[in-house]
């Protein structure tokens, strides 16, 4: 620190004695040196004889003691210059001094006043003060303390006042100027607070008055200095580091300026109070700014009493589980730090708050400049390399390295996708608050090129010696660089899974299996597995139903043999049936209800749920497929992905499996003589009873005319007018991407296939943002990969899979006509018992007619017509509420299925009319 020159001295003695004083009076924190140190200081000096006097090693050791001021109670001692000058401060310390110093005789302070300085333990703040705090000047004994103010006059007092107030700036007592009692240097919070001074009475009003104004700084001061080196631990992270590191340059300028003041105390004798003031205006309102930012962000830390802890993280439990995977300390739960990106939007927001004040406006934009370089440096490495390098968990992308991409063949939630890179909310800065889903996304889509092995144009892998990068969020590229890179990544990714891993071809192949869209290979499969499907599930042997797939697969003229995809192909047996489990998964949700038509047929909890699926299936309701997927194309056909493909494939197999039933029970119904001969009048008395037998045999028809009717159409609908049309739109958007990416590679040949049977007719916001300066990136991976889960999504919901009400509903209509379909031959057994003469073989000619058989007939077959009457009429009602309500989409179902609901009972014209 900068102090007044020292004039010739006539010998060596004085001038080691005035460099001693001169250097503890500009650096009191020397001044804590151990008497034995001095005395060695001392001791070393070279024994001259001057032309004055000659002094002892003892004499000089002893005045250097009696002069020693100490870093809390600096008294300044008296010496006389070579040419005659004294400074003020030394005449004032000689007035205070109740005797003068005297050569040859040694005073020393009491032994009782003796303070050590020591070095306490390193922390992980590397430039962090290792000294001690000193003792407080209220411990000091009144033998060394300065006389009073009151004895003092005017001119005395702004002499001692100034002199303290230097000593204040940087955080020490002074004679007149010491702590308040209740600041406690060695608490952590005390000090980061900032200590509270006050001054002696008998202090000039005018000068009290003055000097409080300034006081306030060494507060800010003190405050800031603790704050810079508790904020500068490695735990606070990398953004924290460079704000310390700032607010630290800033901090030695403070300090440059006490030691020019300094200077002007010593050399100006004019120099006043109210002169030291007009010095210290600016940098009092800068350290003022530098300490509410520190404020607010200890506040944030919980470190002061104006926040509380938030005990209720959401991301607490998964931040300890990784922690303890990673093998690092666990934090305490709950508790909150303030870094990376809150610091920054704090900052950000100070900056803002104070735009109207150009001296604070400069001071924010600075700091915010220099603690926004290690943020820039994680964010261009995400950008432009896909990697989070954020030890200190303060970047806002949050990576979860438990999720690894071997976990998603069994991947369920998608988690890899959804949770392996996730955005911290709290961690944004206001900076990237508009394009933050770009920032995830095009690291994201970075980071499966990379691991795919697809980048190999990266030509600088050190970002911070790059000139086209910027550092900073000042830097006017900011903006383009995140709309460069999240193009770049878009386009790489895209390339990859449309043209290296034939997307568009797996998705055909899916169609082919899933959809039953050529399904003469399936057909011929079902024909040679029909006596293991009709087993009860768990007696079906899958590797004999895998052998017969694969020969079915590989047969020269199926379409199935020119995929190239068919190996990925399994089956695959479930344990429960589709709407048991199709009732797990909706969970009552979809229609009202509150709907008072509808509320008798609300679903049971998931009791009934399981109980149904509890009940023993056949090999048919348990039968699906399984589709191997590789990396990449298992994040656009994920494992959640691929389970609705299972439900769509399952449901049409048993509309399918439904329709052959009925099919085979129209066969029997054709060929059987039991139903297709008349029977023979035998009298006019048996005439009523033969026209009975008809009129049943007419009923059993109808109805069955009608299952079947009702199965066709629905198996119609929902491949034709649900399946067919949306798969047209889907297959038009990535045609899209396809376009795109022919656009960027000339000369490339697109994937074949068919014309999409309609455009998309809905564009994202995403789908319409443009780069800066380049061209519009129109289609994405997330939108390819939404509009993948969107077409399923659609699927499911017009077929009727996603309404709990519909479901039930449809499955007792289904299982009504399964269970008439399995019981064809035991009517026709019936029929045979009640109608003799109907019969062909001799024996039963012989038996006599039985009209308590025939009652039974009409019994069982009105119990049939009346379930599928009332359970249909149901249907048609539930669909003509969701048209109206949800999607209109069911309005062609229900004219359909209106056709099924004639000829029966209660729902047009009777069995006579089809006679």
């Amino acid at each position: 620190m900068a102090s007044q020159p020292p004039s010739r001295a006539t010998n060596t003695a004085e001038r080691r004695t005035s460099a001693s004083i001169r250097q503890k009076t500009s650096r009191p924190t020397s001044a804590a040196l151990s008497p034995i140190e001095q005395e060695s200081r001392g001791a070393n000096g070279p024994k001259r004889k001057t032309t004055t006097t000659t002094e002892s090693k003892r004499d000089v050791t002893s005045q250097e003691t009696f002069v020693r001021r100490t870093a809390r109670v600096p008294i300044k001692p008296a010496e006389s210059n070579a040419n005659g000058r004294r400074s003020r401060e030394v005449e004032r310390t000689q007035k205070v001094d109740a005797a003068p110093i005297k050569k040859g005789t040694a005073e020393a302070a009491p032994s009782s006043w003796s303070p050590q300085a020591s070095l306490v333990p390193p922390t992980s703040a590397p430039l962090a003060c290792r000294i001690s705090v000193p003792p407080q000047a209220c411990h000091a004994p009144e033998s060394i303390r300065a006389k009073s103010l009151n004895t003092l006059s005017l001119q005395e007092q702004e002499e001692a006042i100034i002199s303290d107030l230097l000593f204040v700036f940087m955080g020490f007592e002074g004679q007149y100027i010491r702590y308040d009692g209740n600041y406690q240097p060695l608490d952590e919070k005390s000090r980061l607070s900032g200590p509270q001074f006050r001054m002696e009475y008998g202090l000039d009003p005018s000068l009290r008055d003055l000097a409080s104004s300034m006081l306030k700084t060494a507060t800010h001061y003190c405050a800031v200095e603790a704050f810079v080196e508790v904020q500068s631990r490695e735990d606070f992270g990398t953004v924290n580091h460079a704000l310390c590191a700032a607010m630290r340059k800033l901090l030695k300028d403070y300090l440059i300026l006490i030691a020019q003041l300094e200077h002007q105390t010593l050399t100006n004798e004019n120099f006043t109070l109210h002169q030291l003031n007009l010095h210290m205006k600016p940098t009092a309102h800068l350290m003022h700014q530098l300490y509410t930012v520190a404020h607010e962000i200890l506040k944030e830390n919980s470190m002061l009493d104006s926040a509380e802890d938030d005990l209720d993280q959401s991301d607490d439990f998964e931040n300890i589980l990784e922690s303890l995977r990673e093998g690092r300390d666990t934090a305490i739960p709950g508790k909150k730090v303030c870094k990376g990106g809150s610091v920054l939007r704090l900052l950000t927001r100070r900056l803002q708050a104070m735009s109207g004040d150009p001296a604070a406006r400069q001071l924010l934009t600075t700091l915010l400049k220099e603690a926004s370089r290690p943020y820039m440096t994680m964010l261009n490495e995400w950008l432009h390399h896909g990697n989070v390098r954020d030890p200190h968990n303060e970047f806002l992308i949050k990576e979860q390295k438990s999720i690894r991409r071997e976990g998603l063949e069994q991947d369920y939630t998608d988690e890899y996708w959804e949770k392996r890179y996730t955005i911290r909310a709290e961690l944004v800065p206001p900076q990237l608050d508009s394009v933050k889903d770009k920032v995830l996304l095009a690291g994201k889509y970075l980071n499966v090129v990379r691991e795919c092995g697809g980048i190999d144009n990266i030509k600088d892998r050190n970002l911070d010696a790059r000139a086209d990068v910027p550092h900073t969020f000042d830097d006017p590229r900011f903006a383009e660089n995140v709309s460069n890179a999240y193009a770049f990544a878009n386009r790489s990714l895209m390339t990859l899974l449309l043209t290296t891993h034939a997307l568009p071809a797996r998705l055909r192949s899916l169609k082919h299996y899933f959809f039953l869209d050529r399904s003469d290979f399936f057909s011929y499969f079902l024909e040679l597995t029909h006596s293991e499907l009709k087993k009860p599930a768990k007696n079906v042997n899958v590797s004999k139903l895998q052998s017969l797939l694969d020969i079915v697969l590989r047969q020269p003229g199926s379409v199935a043999a020119e995929d190239p995809f068919k190996e990925d192909v399994k089956v695959v047996m479930s344990d429960a049936g589709l709407t048991g489990w199709l009732m797990r998964v909706v969970n009552v949700q979809g229609m009202d209800a509150d709907a008072s038509t509808f509320s008798a047929y609300t679903p049971a909890p998931a009791a009934s749920a399981t109980g149904d699926s509890e009940k023993e299936i056949s090999g048919y309701e348990a039968l699906t497929l399984d589709y191997a997927v590789p990396f990449p194309l298992s994040l656009v056909v994920s494992r959640v992905t691929l389970t609705r493909y299972q439900l769509l494939f399952r449901y049409l197999l048993s509309l399918r499996h439904l329709e052959t039933l009925l099919t085979s029970s129209w066969t029997e119904h054709t060929k059987n003589a039991v139903w297709t001969k008349r029977s023979t009048p035998r009298g006019k008395d048996v005439a009523a009873k033969d026209k009975r037998v008809e009129e049943w045999k007419r009923r059993a028809w109808c109805l069955r005319s009608r299952m079947l009717c009702f199965v066709q159409q629905l198996l119609y609908f929902c491949t034709c007018e649900v399946i067919e049309p949306n798969w047209g739109a889907f297959m038009g958007r990535l045609n899209q991407g396809e376009e795109v990416e022919s656009d960027v590679r000339p000369g490339s040949q697109r994937d074949g296939g068919k014309v999409p049977l309609r455009a998309s007719t809905t564009t994202t916001a995403a789908a319409e943002a443009k780069t800066s300066g380049g061209a519009p990136v129109k289609r994405t991976v997330d939108e390819l990969m939404q509009d993948h889960v969107d077409f399923l999504a659609t699927c499911l919901k017009e077929c009727m899979l996603t309404n709990s009400k519909l479901l039930r509903i449809n499955s007792k209509v289904m299982a009504t006509c399964t269970m008439f379909a399995n019981y064809t031959s035991s009517l026709s057994r019936y029929l045979a018992a009640a109608d003799p003469s109907s019969s062909t073989s001799s024996s039963t000619n012989s038996t006599s007619y039985d009209p308590a058989k025939l009652d039974k007939l009409f019994s069982i077959l009105q119990q049939y017509e009346d379930h599928f009457s009332r359970h249909l009429k149901i249907l048609l009602d539930a669909l003509n509420y969701l048209a109206a309500t949800e999607t209109v989409v069911f309005l062609g179902l229900c004219a359909r299925l209106s056709m099924a609901n004639e000829g029966g009972p209660g729902g047009g014209p009777g069995p006579g009319t089809y006679g």
